[in-house]
């Protein structure tokens, strides 16, 4: 995947000002009032509980050294541990957002409260070892929680890499990712071989392949999934923001297409964390209030997934 520069097109002027104020202003982490804790769901292979949603950091984190947009996306975290956040997902490929997440734990004093992800993206496995420690010390952790091969890279000396650290205690949990639909029928043969604890995927209201296989296999083998692209990179809530939000939308406590599609993700019993990424402390809000009661039953994820269909 080609990286891009940080987009400072996607927010106004304005809005970055009144983002950055926010943070300037904004209280040590432990001062901040709770928030209603999100839904959890237990990690397969170790019963560990995980909140539903998570933060991703590809280019919304990619900020460099800017000290204004690093004290944006350091109230992006506080905002997010604040309500009950745990799951932060980065990788060498995005970028500065590895840093830029290291900045925001130091300055939050968050590190005890982060599940930290990351991923191996070497095609040269050899040099593995030394791209994940350098991404350990941006972060500013002891070790990761989770590290997964990135888009299945060198994948099987890349994913042996991973389960020697994890043998050796480096690490907790090991996974691989895909993203954009790619790659399944090899996913999908890794997923039986290797004793993966996370594969990570893309699955939405309209990007749905993941059912026929991808998720049942993971309930099969007590892998957890970890949810990519909810919103398409924006594209999604942009294309459904013309269209009404339906009433019935109320009778999970749905009020925005955001909420609608974060909610039809993680009501999939297979699905252990969705991780959008945001610049925005409202969309922070609005994301894990998706995590909370109620979700979706079969019936009603059915009748979401034909409306946006019908759209």
């Amino acid at each position: 995947m080609t990286h891009h520069p940080h987009p400072l097109s996607r927010r106004t002027l304005l809005g970055g000002m009144l983002s950055v104020a926010a943070a300037a202003s904004l209280p040590p982490l432990g001062a901040l009032a709770r928030q209603p804790g999100p839904q959890m769901r237990e990690v397969p292979s170790t019963g560990e509980p995980l909140p539903l949603v998570g933060l991703g950091s590809w280019i919304t984190f990619n900020v460099g050294e800017d000290p204004l947009l690093l004290e944006e996306c350091t109230a992006v975290m506080a905002q997010f541990f604040a309500m009950g956040g745990r799951m932060i997902d980065s990788s060498p490929m995005y970028g500065s957002s590895q840093a830029t997440i290291g900045h925001g734990l130091e300055a939050l004093d968050a590190v005890a409260q982060v599940y930290a992800a990351d991923k191996i993206w070497t095609s040269n496995p050899a040099g593995g070892p030394a791209q994940v420690e350098a991404s350990r010390r941006d972060w500013g952790v002891p070790r990761f929680d989770l590290l997964q091969v990135h888009n299945l890279v060198a994948w099987e000396a890349n994913l042996e890499t991973l389960l020697g650290m994890k043998a050796a205690g480096k690490v907790r949990h090991v996974g691989i990712t895909t993203s954009h639909g790619r790659r399944h029928d090899g996913v999908e043969h890794i997923m039986r071989d290797a004793p993966l604890d996370f594969v990570q995927l893309t699955y939405n209201v309209v990007d749905r392949e993941a059912e026929q296989r991808l998720l049942p296999l993971a309930r099969e083998r007590g892998i957890g999934v970890i949810v990519n692209r909810p919103f398409r990179q924006g594209r999604l809530t942009e294309r459904l923001a013309r269209e009404p939000l339906p009433a019935w939308a109320a009778e999970i406590g749905a009020e925005s297409w955001a909420q609608f599609i974060l909610k039809f993700i993680i009501s999939h019993p297979a699905v252990s964390c969705a991780i959008p990424a945001t610049t925005r402390v409202d969309h922070v809000r609005e994301n894990m209030a998706a995590a909370g009661t109620p979700l979706p039953d079969d019936a009603l994820r059915r009748r979401m997934a034909d409306h946006v269909r019908a759209l």
